[in-house]
């Protein structure tokens, strides 16, 4: 009658863990540990504020950074930055959401931003502005 999605599998490193080398997952990654490597996910990851990932690129479907991230980031979909997050490196997303209060440094780029945008037009001359051009 009713058919139930499966649940992805869930890879969880808990606070007291730490991981070094190439992680590769295939549903949902929560960190509350510490990885030292590089990280592809084919589903989501969640980095929580006792988390740390430190490596030379993560890549994953979603992103939701609480803890601390230094890497190349790649996400096909949404990547977060929570209040508490700390992410050092350049940036690759569908979409890109920054609270209040988190810190990043590095480049950012979204994919297929132009299709959002709405179109150019002529923007009104500010007032008091004057022209120096002879």
């Amino acid at each position: 009658m009713f058919k139930r999605r499966p649940t992805p599998p869930l890879t969880y490193l808990s606070q007291n863990s730490e991981f070094e080398g190439t992680l590769h997952a295939s549903g949902l990654l929560r960190v509350d540990g510490i990885i030292h490597g590089t990280v592809e996910v084919k589903g989501d990851v969640e980095i929580s504020s006792t988390g740390l990932v430190e490596g030379p690129e993560v890549r994953a479907k979603n992103i939701m950074v609480q803890g601390v991230l230094k890497a190349r980031v790649f996400v096909e979909g949404k990547l977060t930055l929570c209040q508490t997050a700390r992410l050092e490196g350049d940036v690759v997303a569908g979409a890109l959401e920054i609270e209040a209060g988190a810190y990043y440094t590095g480049y950012i780029e979204t994919r297929d931003a132009n299709k959002n945008l709405p179109p150019t037009r002529d923007l009104p001359e500010l007032y008091g502005s004057t022209d120096t051009q002879a």
